[in-house]
């Protein structure tokens, strides 16, 4: 069973420029360690669930046919420095890199959760900036373990719609199809985010057209 939880966000487009045939999406995962954030990624890449990992920092690529469009995801599997409390643990480098943010917790462990939080509030004050919202996706993980749960689906949910991400509770090591969900979605919000800062610049441009046909009238 996969839980998904819809953000406040009222943004509706999900499609870009017809002329833009391929899609190339930075994806960031973080989270505490040994929530299961190299799993989900190999899941995803490979449909097969590998349940012990090394302290590896790795950097895929990944091509799908989407919608009759190329997609390319570059996901960017980080780790979480040990007795790191301050800021999220996020540098600046990986802020500037990602186009979209999958935030990876354990239902059994709290301590994980506070991590989350942690990170999104440090991403969106980085990014408080930037036009339109960054896009963010939490996921409470290891769903199969729910007997062991310290971490309500409520809670998750709750963080979700406070900071306007979506929400996905998922076992990876039980499902593919959730795993793919919460890439999909990913995908989805990094779309309408692109097609959001498009839209002004394009009605700029419109405006700029006229003026030179019509001339300019002033007001004053």
């Amino acid at each position: 069973m996969v839980v998904q939880v819809k953000s406040n966000s009222n943004n509706s487009s999900k499609t870009m420029d017809g002329s833009q045939q391929k899609v190339e999406a930075n994806v960031l995962l973080l989270g505490a360690e040994n929530v299961g954030k190299s799993a989900l990624t190999v899941r995803f890449l490979t449909r097969r669930f590998i349940g012990e990992y090394g302290n590896i920092e790795s950097i895929y690529s990944h091509s799908d046919r989407i919608d009759g469009r190329e997609i390319n995801f570059n996901i960017w599997d980080s780790l979480h420095p040990q007795n790191c409390e301050a800021d999220g643990c996020i540098s600046e480098k990986q802020l500037q890199w990602a186009d979209g943010f999958i935030l990876v917790y354990s239902i059994c462990d709290r301590a994980s959760f506070n991590v989350v939080r942690r990170q999104v509030q440090r991403i969106r004050q980085c990014k408080s900036k930037v036009s339109g919202s960054t896009p963010i996706v939490i996921v409470g993980n290891k769903r199969d373990l729910k007997h062991r749960r310290t971490v309500s689906s409520e809670e998750g949910t709750l963080l979700a719609l406070s900071s306007d991400c979506e929400f996905f509770e998922i076992s990876a090591a039980e499902n593919y199809h959730g795993v793919l969900l919460v890439f999909h979605e990913l995908l989805d919000l990094i779309r309408e985010a692109r097609a959001l800062k498009k839209g002004p610049a394009g009605f700029k441009g419109i405006v700029r057209s006229m003026s030179a046909v019509f001339g300019r009238r002033r007001t004053d």
